[in-house]
């Protein structure tokens, strides 16, 4: 009996394996014979040995069972993102129809809501389609979900609004996703956005006054010339593509009074391979003759401590006007007083926890296709798109490596070069090492001790020890200094090694800050010479100034009475260099390729507010050093009068982008808001979720660092980087100081690297992040067309070229719809008008005890009650709210009469009954929203649409 049930199950299982090799292998089922000792041994068939690697052992290749087959695994997982497509284009133009072509029930609400359906970013509703069937051959797909969506959206819904906003792009928010709460919660939730419009109203002011706008630049108009000229691109897809990049630079109309086209530079004598002989391709001779004298406007030093500008001698106003330090910090005021109001606060955090939900589901939906959206991009990845380093120390910008290398081969190659002139004497490097008791031989990374390990985090004075090699000042002067015995050689040597590895590299581009600190006022030109005379000049680097804020040490030292003098001997070489470029020729052609200003130092500590009001500069003269705030105002003023006059001139203008955020006071991070075009590290945004949304809705550009915060404040678990990115806000990744942080050759590839594997970053998040450093940068504008497209600057997919920056046109149109929704909300509450709200509802509730005694089976679906928004209302309106106020019982009247006192219920000292757009169960049972649309909704509230924007 055992022998008959023994062989019953072999027969079984000849059987399972037939036709399981008969499934996958197409062909005739296979008999094995478990009994036969010499099958039982062999490997598995070739066919599934070639689908997996060689060198597999035996026992780790999978096994195929009756509910498992490794083979037909792999494949499927190969082929998912080709069939996403396959069935959407055979669905598109088989049917011929669109996807949004089916009407809703009679009587719902508009299915447009303010966040726009899952289906629009979907797998079934996107048919990306070729358009013309002659188009070449890896053209990019369009996506037609868009189209399909405007095309459709008339015949779904006829009550709603549809608001152009941007660009006539079309934003259905329907009043009752909006509108439908309680008056006094829409008058609260109407003063909150009141209050942030203001906040972003400021802001937009004072980017206008200092020339920090977009379209400010005149290094950024069609006309300026780049000198040394950008290599010329190595292949092209098209022609369009290939021509297009010269042609920004000759030709086009200047729109800043073409003074700057008459000095064209000439062409360089020899063009150099990137990454070789570097600044062989420069000449100072090629731009000569500099501009001529301004004999028109002059300047001068006004006694609040800011240059203005005239637009002639005899002129007693000054031709811009610069906000006060007075009017300054009451707009400050206003900022923080608005930031740290409560229900403000709740509102700003509630959105943003919206935003970042609402990018975590177009994830869900999108991931896939995203992935299948960059694998049809022939040559582009992530590593050869551009990407910018856009805060990076320049002293710091080697690893500890190349800096120890460079160190060995000097003292070996050099060592009786006189490097220093110390007591009296002159040292040579030989005698400098012999008098720290080293040699080339003991020198390791160890020795140099510049890393920022353990010992730094919270120690910002331990960290800004780590710049000195083996600790000693005195190398660090050598060998990472610009103004010293050599004149900066060493570190001029150094720097072109650098650049030569960026070269190479072709798509990493850097930022570099470089100090002017401000104890002289030859400062500048020393800078200047440096850079011009080493010829550091590169296509992939531009500069930064950075001013330490370090008045209190140079006052303890002696060298300065008053902070006037910081003031004069930052800015009064930049004046005079504008006012006339031959006085300063150096410092001229140095600034072509300086894009800003930096604020640098610890921000932790403490600031002490010394005075109710703060003293002008040349007043300024106790040991205690400005607040951040004072810092970043005189640097902005004079900035501000600086950028119009070179302006007028058809000069560069610069850009304040200072640290901010990464500790002490959140005040800083209002002061950037005021002014400032974008900052670095922003840690502190998480802890003032207002302040995050107006970075949000301004899109101020972030340069975050994780390495280097998680070294010095912030373990990169808890670093909010992602969380920044995931809501939207504009951030980029940064290296800050390499020589500290960094292992690797590459420090900016090893900072994308890290954030990917720790945030599980995919390739389009990457590419983003790519995308973004490139557009917070202040590389010029044809540059940027040649790097992100030809309309790079346009929102969406208009402005996103997919050969060229690898993010797929669906992550550029959520992007956008979703900023121009979240703009929308805050303008709608903004020109909500609480007495067109309250007059619509008490019309609406005469009207309905009316209608319901003569016509009970009359109902009004909740899509046609409509709010108007824009702040006016017609007589008509007016008389027929006179007139069913009047039927309405006492009660009805205290709803309907117009209360704007509610808007600031929340400023008075008592707490407001909810916190804005949340309805508990217990105050939404007695609303007018229950009583009009009982007939229509659910009793169930969390059934109701049009809920989602509520928050």
């Amino acid at each position: 009996m055992m022998d008959e049930t023994l062989h019953s199950q072999n027969q079984f299982s000849q059987l399972r394996t037939s036709e399981s090799d008969g499934e996958v292998d197409g062909g005739p089922p296979q008999v094995m014979n478990m009994n036969d000792p010499s099958e039982q041994d062999t490997p598995p068939d070739v066919d599934q040995q070639d689908v997996f690697q060689d060198g597999m052992l035996l026992r780790d290749v999978p096994q195929r069972t009756t509910f498992y087959d490794p083979v037909a695994e792999r494949q499927m997982t190969q082929t998912d993102a080709k069939l996403f497509y396959q069935r959407s284009k055979i669905e598109g133009r088989g049917a011929g129809t669109s996807s949004w072509n089916h009407s809703p029930p009679e009587g719902s609400p508009a299915i447009l809501s303010a966040s726009r359906p899952a289906t629009d970013y979907g797998a079934d509703s996107l048919i990306l389609d070729f358009g013309d069937d002659k188009s070449e051959v890896g053209a990019v797909p369009q996506i037609k979900a868009h189209e399909q969506f405007s095309q459709a959206a008339p015949t779904q819904s006829t009550g709603s609004d549809v608001w152009n906003v941007n660009n006539a792009v079309a934003v259905d928010l329907p009043n009752s996703s909006l509108f439908d709460t309680e008056p006094h919660i829409t008058a609260e939730l109407s003063a909150i956005s009141k209050n942030i419009q203001n906040i972003l109203d400021i802001r937009r002011k004072y980017m206008t006054l200092s020339s920090q706008g977009p379209d400010d630049n005149p290094r950024d108009g069609p006309d300026w010339h780049i000198y040394p000229p950008p290599p010329e691109p190595a292949w092209s897809q098209s022609n369009t593509g290939r021509a297009s990049f010269p042609r920004n630079l000759q030709n086009g109309h200047d729109k800043n009074q073409g003074i700057h086209a008459s000095v064209t530079p000439k062409k360089p004598a020899r063009r150099r391979k990137q990454g070789e002989h570097v600044g062989e391709d420069f000449d100072m001779e090629d731009l000569t003759p500099l501009l001529n004298n301004d004999m028109t406007m002059t300047y001068k030093l006004d006694e609040s401590g800011v240059y203005q500008v005239f637009s002639n001698g005899d002129a007693d106003t000054p031709a811009i006007r610069v906000p006060t330090i007075r009017e300054f910090y009451m707009d400050l005021d206003n900022i923080l007083t608005v930031s740290s109001d409560g229900p403000s606060k709740s509102f700003a955090f509630r959105r943003l926890q919206y935003l970042e939900g609402k990018f975590n589901l177009y994830v869900l939906l999108n991931e896939y296709q995203e992935t299948a959206d960059s694998k049809k991009v022939p040559h582009r990845d992530f590593y050869n798109v551009r990407k910018v380093d856009t805060h990076v120390h320049h002293s710091a910008c080697m690893n500890q490596k190349h800096l120890l290398r460079f160190i060995k081969s000097k003292m070996k190659k050099y060592p009786n070069e006189v490097v220093l002139y110390r007591d009296g004497k002159h040292l040579t490097l030989a005698e400098v090492f012999a008098s720290i008791n080293l040699t080339a031989y003991d020198l390791s990374i160890d020795t140099l001790d510049m890393h920022a390990h353990t010992d730094s985090f919270h120690r910002f004075d331990k960290f800004n020890l780590k710049y000195n090699p083996i600790g000693e000042s005195r190398l660090r002067t050598i060998f990472l200094k610009t103004d010293n015995f050599i004149h900066g050689r060493y570190l001029a040597e150094i720097t072109k090694e650098v650049i030569s590895d960026l070269e190479s590299s072709k798509y990493q581009m850097v930022e570099w800050r470089i100090s002017v600190y401000g104890k002289s006022i030859d400062e500048w030109d020393k800078l200047a010479a440096w850079v011009v005379d080493n010829k550091l000049f590169s296509h992939n680097v531009r500069w930064l100034i950075q001013i330490p804020r370090l008045y209190d040490v140079y006052k303890a030292s002696g060298l300065m009475e008053s902070f006037e003098q910081v003031v004069t001997n930052v800015f009064q070489p930049l004046f005079e260099v504008t006012k006339d470029p031959s006085s300063h020729p150096k410092l001229h052609v140095f600034l072509q390729r300086v894009i800003g200003f930096d604020s640098v130092d610890d921000e932790s500590k403490v600031e002490r507010r010394l005075f109710k009001k703060f003293p002008v500069p040349k007043v300024w003269d106790s040991k205690q050093n400005p607040p951040y705030s004072y810092w970043i105002y005189y640097l902005f003023s004079n900035m501000a009068s600086l950028n119009y006059w070179r302006r007028k001139r058809g000069l560069n203008t610069f850009v304040l982008r200072p640290h901010c955020g990464e500790a002490g006071d959140s005040e800083h991070l209002a002061v950037a808001v005021l002014g400032c075009h974008s900052i670095s590290h922003g840690l502190l945004l998480r802890k003032v979720p207002l302040l995050q949304y107006v970075f949000y809705l301004e899109q101020i550009g972030i340069a975050m660092s994780p390495l280097s915060n998680n070294a010095l404040f912030l373990a990169y678990e808890r670093n909010p980087f992602h969380q920044y990115f995931r809501r939207g806000l504009n951030v980029s990744l940064s290296t800050d100081d390499p020589l500290q942080f960094a292992f690797t050759k590459e420090p900016l590839i090893e900072e994308y690297a890290v954030a990917a594997q720790i945030y599980k970053l995919s390739p389009v998040d990457m590419c983003e992040l790519a995308k973004n450093s490139v557009k917070q940068s202040g590389y010029e504008a044809s540059v940027k067309r040649q790097w992100l497209g030809p309309d790079f600057d346009k929102p969406g997919k208009e402005g996103n070229k997919m050969d060229k920056t690898n993010v797929p046109d669906r992550r550029e149109e959520f992007r956008y719809h979703t900023l121009v929704q979240e703009r929308d909300v805050l303008r709608r509450y903004v020109n909500y008008d609480v007495r067109s709200d309250l007059k619509d509802t008490s019309f609406l509730a005469g009207a309905k005890s009316s209608m319901t005694a003569a016509a009970p089976s009359l109902s009004l679906p909740a899509s046609t009650i409509l709010v108007e928004s824009t702040g006016h209302s017609d007589d008509s309106a007016a008389a027929a709210l006179t007139t069913t106020s009047a039927l309405l019982p006492r009660s009805g009247r205290a709803v309907a009469r117009p209360t704007e006192a509610m808007a600031d219920l929340h400023l008075s000292g008592s707490d407001p009954r909810m916190f804005p757009g949340i309805l508990t169960r217990d105050q939404q049972s007695g609303s007018l929203r229950q009583t009009t649309q009982a007939e229509e909704w659910p009793v169930d509230s969390s059934q109701a649409p049009g809920e989602e924007d509520d928050a």
